[in-house]
């Protein structure tokens, strides 16, 4: 019985194998490039209920160019905020693709969008936990001015005005 099982193991295996080499891999395309340009460290300023929070935002691309990915580390009124991120883009979706796990939720934020170039800002839209700890609607726009900022808003529910807003400056 025992060499049974290892026969299928190795079977599946050369399966696997056979199938990943005759797969062309994914290759960072243009779209790639909107999210290139945030490599390197950033100073954020958070805002929300009337109180501001200071953090710094570190991005790097990654896995073959393919991922950006980023690390926050922030204070909350006292509190130590900690946060990785990791956006693409997804060439059969046509989409921008991001997911968000922080320390104050064990449940990712997944959303998706799209860029437009002539306003230079990225609208996605997801889910995530709410307030209330519930699966509820999220929807963020990062407007890119220039190179060196981000105008950050975050929306959650159906409310019209953003929870939360995040400058972000590069720092030099």
């Amino acid at each position: 019985m025992k060499t049974v099982r290892c026969l299928c193991a190795f079977a599946l295996l050369l399966f696997v194998a056979s199938a990943a080499t005759s797969q062309e891999p994914a290759k960072p395309g243009p779209e790639h490039e909107v999210l290139k340009k945030l490599v390197g460290t950033w100073d954020t300023t958070m805002k929300a209920e009337g109180k501001e929070y200071k953090g710094t935002v570190t991005y790097k691309m990654d896995l073959g160019g393919l991922w950006l990915v980023g690390s926050l580390e922030s204070d909350l009124g006292g509190m130590k905020f900690q946060g990785r991120g990791m956006d693409s883009y997804d060439a059969k979706k046509k989409k921008y693709v991001s997911v968000w796990f922080d320390s104050m939720s064990t449940y990712p934020m997944l959303m998706e969008g799209t860029y437009d170039k002539q306003k230079k800002s990225m609208t996605m839209i997801g889910e995530g936990p709410g307030l209330d700890g519930k699966i509820t609607k999220w929807k963020s726009v990062s407007q890119m001015p220039d190179d060196n900022t981000i105008n950050f808003s975050m929306w959650v529910g159906d409310v019209k005005e953003p929870m939360f807003t995040i400058l972000y400056k590069r720092k030099k």
